[in-house]
């Protein structure tokens, strides 16, 4: 494990960049008490596209010095409980993390420490009773991921290859979303579905990526890290997934669904500085329409969408932010066709 306040890397850097753009933007005098200390635990790198978003909307409370915020990357998920109760133990007041792994154990740990309010990616609900101290959330982006499907639909000629990590909620709804607006457009397109059973396994993404695009597949949905990278070497688009990875596959990445992880947290924070956290469900901060999510822009692809499927982005894109339309959460497992 590595601790976030010995890391010296460019990675670090780049995060930290992005961080203090982040903070810069924050009002003046937004949570002006003294510095909460707060703990991430990560059972990924924090460059890992899910994890990096919470990382740096912590970076940027931090910069701001709302925060006082050290983390632990690449936690086993059965050592998970034993790093939260270090924290606790050290006077640390906010935990955020991701407990899809570990979920009893690390609500075992949520119980014995009362006093410190913990925020967790989870794929469960909160629980009043048992956990009060307990907030969770997860990557609610499916309205970004319809609008990028929407887009992709007016790109493919009708085979689209998705490679995801796990099947469970928080993959499923995303992908499912992402189909919906690909069959606004184009209908019939046949999806070509598989996980690779890791959160961070690049080669094996890449290489099932590869056999969907010898089964047809003219653009992939990459749902993980190596899919964007097969389809360069391929020549096919891709879309992406939380963070834009445009920059890196100017040719390829058509736009990507973006999850913004600062109300979430801001959102957090105030509750906790305010007295008033409890175990309340967060995820509602990841909606398009509180600002959690968005559609990367076009970028290099300006002008090479259909006008008319742009057009369609656009309508449904103000129908989501004015309640008139609502993505549906579909979080059963997607199925190729």
């Amino acid at each position: 494990m590595t601790n976030g306040n010995f890391l010296v890397s460019r990675r670090g850097l780049l995060l930290g960049g992005a961080a203090a753009l982040i903070a810069t933007n924050l009002p003046r005098g937004a949570f002006a008490q003294e510095p909460l200390k707060m703990a991430g635990i990560y059972t990924v790198p924090v460059e890992q596209q899910w994890v990096s978003r919470i990382h740096i909307a912590a970076e940027a409370l931090k910069v701001a010095g709302t925060v006082d915020y050290t983390y632990t990357e690449n936690v086993a998920n059965t050592d998970y409980p034993r790093v939260m109760r270090e924290y606790c133990e050290a006077g640390v007041k906010l935990i955020v993390g991701e407990i899809f792994g570990a979920e009893a154990e690390a609500r075992e740990v949520c119980a014995e420490y009362p006093d410190v309010a913990f925020l967790l990616g989870s794929s469960f609900p909160p629980d009043e009773a048992a956990n009060p101290n307990l907030g969770v959330f997860d990557n609610y982006i499916q309205d970004a991921a319809y609008l990028s499907g929407i887009v992709a639909g007016g790109m493919t000629k009708g085979n689209i290859g998705m490679v995801g990590g796990f099947p469970i909620p928080e993959v499923n709804r995303l992908m499912n979303a992402f189909m919906a607006g690909v069959r606004e457009v184009k209908p019939d397109t046949k999806f070509q579905v598989s996980f690779i059973g890791s959160w961070f396994d690049p080669p094996k993404a890449k290489e099932t990526a590869f056999a969907m695009i010898d089964g047809g597949a003219d653009l992939m949905y990459a749902e993980r890290f190596g899919v964007s990278d097969a389809a360069k070497e391929r020549g096919v688009l891709a879309i992406g997934n939380v963070i834009d990875t445009q920059a890196d596959y100017p040719e390829t990445v058509l736009t990507s669904a973006l999850w913004h992880f600062e109300p979430t947290l801001n959102a957090a924070v105030a509750a906790i500085q305010g007295g008033a956290f409890k175990a309340d469900n967060y995820g509602v901060y990841s909606y398009m329409n509180a600002g959690g999510c968005s559609l990367a822009p076009l970028g290099t692809f300006e002008g090479k969408v259909p006008a008319e499927v742009m057009a369609k982005v656009a309508e449904k894109e103000a129908a989501i932010k004015d309640g008139s339309f609502t993505v549906a959460i579909d979080d059963s497992e997607p199925k190729s066709s």
